[in-house]
């Protein structure tokens, strides 16, 4: 999804991460996960955040799963499903699960947590759930969902972890505050305290339907917002395990013999945002000409270390109907001067968004700022601190800002929607808009042709790059480090944590 999907970061001094994570580090079977952002919710549809999706990926369940590969949907709380001749109708059959208050789960819950999605008026994600027709309990343990019409990504989007199944009864006596603080799920793990700004304490569900599975006591995900000190806290044993490597320390790390470096495949892309709405960035040749003049390999080169890979899609590579052959624009930043010139903008100057602290972003803003100089534009980079930035993109206070995604289903249309297909997030902030565009990510929707739904997307990824929605960067690998008294610690390609097989020497 998003970077950190919607960033909103508690941070926490060095000393107090240092001294508290060392304590919790020492507990029998808890593992201590170091990452840069506090959690802001666990209400799933309220949240379009990657560190409070991976959470929950191990908090609640979902009717079905994504394997560990990235690349195929698995039973989840729906033990089966079947889907109707005319692709309207998907009857799913549930298995016996418990919540983690030892309740059972039925398919009343089911309808609730899905037509919540569709209908809460504060849901992030209602546009995918707004084919449903009706969603309802045929009996305790089928789901039956009727579709408006026929669409290619419905199962996959069943696996979204947004689509995670609440308890109706339980979401009822709480309220939809407290039980975002709390919740009741029915995955491996529960939450037994969130301190904002700081962790967020799961234990171990005994009610989890794959509980033998289950090695650990618990799991604690803790903020330590500065690269650096994350690091350090690793290698000193004060945490388990450590998210988000910078490229620079890759090396290093791999040096020391009680770590293990994971190179996990990913569906990473990093990009540089663009406001369509400023000034000369209205113009599809202006921004033609920054891309012209942004060195992608130079990037990739310097900041990744070259650990990652000039990006030519907003499509990942690996993913379904990515575009190998899409157009990669030749570095040139003497014909980028000439367009601006043409395009009247040699004078251009343009506010750059940093989000500080974070090492491979500020690198990145110099470097950008260097190229897009010899092009003759002016950058001013503002540093401003990770809580403020997201507040900042969405209400237009940027001209151009790096940022990621990591795809959360395994189909194209989820990222396709959010970034090019319609307006309730102003298209990823970019302001972009392209009504043909538009229509044509809704009718590779609900094209059930295989070859003629790639044609779409293939059409797609070129539109989107002769308008330069964004400015496409590198895809990376997700970049985590453990000690090697942990086993099994592994990342899927859509950013799951697969915290249920991990063992704890």
């Amino acid at each position: 999804m998003l970077r950190s999907k919607w960033m909103r970061i508690g941070l926490v001094t060095v000393m107090t991460s240092l001294s508290l994570g060392a304590t919790l580090a020492e507990a029998a079977g808890v593992l201590t996960i170091g990452r840069r952002e506090d959690s802001t919710t666990f209400d799933p549809i309220k949240t379009a955040q990657n560190i409070d999706l991976w959470v929950f990926a191990n908090v609640y369940d979902v009717l079905i799963r994504v394997d560990k590969t990235g690349t195929k949907l698995e039973p989840g709380l729906a033990e089966s499903w079947e889907v109707s001749p005319d692709g309207l109708t998907y009857t799913l059959k549930l298995r016996d699960a418990k919540f983690s208050d030892g309740s059972d789960l039925t398919a009343d819950d089911v309808v609730f947590s899905l037509t919540r999605i569709r209908d809460d008026e504060g849901s992030l994600w209602a546009d995918p759930f707004k084919v449903m027709d009706t969603v309802e309990a045929t009996d305790p343990k089928t789901v039956t969902i009727k579709l408006k019409q026929a669409t290619a990504p419905f199962l996959a989007t069943l696996a979204f972890p947004i689509a995670s199944v609440l308890s109706k009864k339980g979401f009822e006596t709480l309220g939809p505050e407290k039980y975002a603080e709390t919740p009741i799920g029915s995955g491996a793990f529960t939450i037994t305290e969130w301190r904002r700004g700081d962790r967020v304490i799961l234990a171990k569900n005994p009610h989890f339907w794959e509980a033998d599975r289950v090695s650990l006591d618990g799991v604690e995900w803790i903020s330590v917002p500065d690269d650096n000190t994350r690091m350090l806290n690793v290698q000193a044993g004060q945490l388990d395990t450590a998210i988000f490597v910078p490229f620079s320390r890759v090396a290093e790390l791999q040096k020391d013999s009680n770590l293990t470096v994971h190179l996990d495949p990913s569906t990473r892309e990093d990009h540089l945002l663009i406001n369509h709405e400023h000034g000369a960035l209205t113009k599809k040749e202006v921004r033609q000409a920054l891309d012209i003049a942004i060195d992608e390999q130079a990037v990739v080169d310097t900041v990744t270390f070259g650990y990652g890979e000039v990006a030519n899609s907003y499509v990942p590579k690996g993913a379904l109907y990515y575009y190998a052959d899409n157009l990669k624009r030749p570095y040139d930043p003497e014909k980028a001067k000439q367009m601006l010139a043409d395009a009247g903008a040699s004078d251009l100057t343009l506010n750059y968004v940093v989000r500080a602290g974070d090492e491979i972003v500020e690198q990145t803003a110099v470097l950008l700022q260097q190229q897009l100089a010899k092009a003759g534009v002016t950058v001013n980079i503002q540093k401003v601190d990770p809580s403020q930035e997201w507040d900042m993109l969405v209400a237009g206070d940027y001209d151009i800002c790096v940022n990621y995604w990591t795809n959360d289903i395994l189909d194209p249309d989820q990222k396709t929607t959010f970034v090019l297909g319609h307006d309730a997030n102003m298209n990823y902030m970019t302001r972009y808009n392209n009504e043909k565009v538009k229509e044509l990510v809704a009718a590779a929707r609900i094209e059930m042709d295989p070859a003629k739904r790639e044609q779409m997307y293939t059409d797609l990824q070129k539109m989107a790059k002769e308008d330069v929605n964004w400015i496409d960067l590198y895809y990376s690998p997700f970049i985590n480090v453990s000690r090697n008294n942990i086993e099994n610690f592994y990342q899927n390609p859509l950013g799951r944590f697969f915290l249920e097989d991990v063992v704890k020497n």
